[in-house]
This record gives C-alpha cells, sequence and structure tokens, in this order.
C-alpha cells in the first residue's frame, strides 16, 4: 500500500510551485549518513516506498532507515480522451514536494561503506540527482 494521509482537511488541491531552497528538513537529524535533493520535484509514494524497500533488502536487517518525506500533496488527472470542462478530475495519486536540499532519507547503526552502497541503491529509484551527506557532529 502506497503511503497517503489518513485523513486531509480538503481533498483537492492546487498545484501550487516550488521555488527556493529547502530551508527545513535541509540537514541529517536522527542517522549519520543522508540522502539529499539537488533538484526540486513531487516525489510520489510509490517511489518512496520503493526506495524504502531498496534499503532495508540491500542491509538485511542491520542499522535503521528514516524517511524525512511524506505524500501529503494530492494530484488530480483527468481521464484520457475527455473533452475540458465538467469540473475538477478527481485524486490520482499523492506526492512529497521536495525542494532542492532538502534530505530525504537517513541510514544509521552501519558503517560508512554500507551506508553509501544502501544510499546509492535508493537515489537509483529517485527520479531526481540526490548526493550523499554526513551528520554535522558537533565540536566539543
Amino acid at each position: 500500500m502506497a503511503l497517503m494521509p489518513k485523513r486531509v482537511k480538503y481533498r483537492k488541491q492546487m498545484r501550487g510551485r516550488m521555488h527556493g531552497n529547502a530551508c527545513r528538513c535541509n540537514y541529517v537529524a536522527f542517522g549519520e549518513y543522508g540522502l539529499q535533493a539537488v533538484e526540486g520535484s513531487w516525489i510520489t509514494g510509490r517511489q518512496i516506498e520503493a526506495g524504502r524497500v531498496a534499503a532495508t533488502h540491500f542491509l538485511h536487517r542491520e542499522g535503521k532507515v528514516y524517511i524525512r518525506i511524506f505524500p501529503n500533496h494530492s494530484y488530480s488527472a483527468k481521464p484520457l480522451e475527455t473533452r475540458m470542462g465538467k469540473g475538477k478530475a478527481e485524486i490520482e495519486g499523492w506526492v512529497a514536494r521536495v525542494k532542492p536540499g532538502t534530505v530525504m532519507f537517513e541510514i544509521g547503526g552501519v558503517d560508512e561503506q554500507v551506508a553509501k552502497l544502501a544510499l546509492l541503491r535508493v537515489a537509483h529509484k529517485m527520479p531526481i540527482k540526490c548526493r550523499l551527506v554526513t551528520r554535522r557532529h558537533a565540536l566539543g
């Protein structure tokens, strides 16, 4: 089952426009290594689930995978060969709006080489360019 919200206040939303870089969720907070978006895009619930499955399958139940994005924005699509008008179409699916700089996935509890390979497999499932980032430890 793909990710989607349990309930929302308004079912149908406008497309909106994404501009600028991410000012939140732009650093590794839970794990040691993260996958950061370089481009902005919509990521569907199925793509997020595919990334999660790829990471957990590669890790063999070692470590922990954190998903930092959630598809809470609906998009609609009219059926093929339908004339214009007759109102807004029904909901087609749910997407997460990702800006450049957003950390989408994090992995903790494994060494660097294993985390890099796992996040590389996740990056192949994503429709945008990604890069690997590490946690910034406080000096002290």
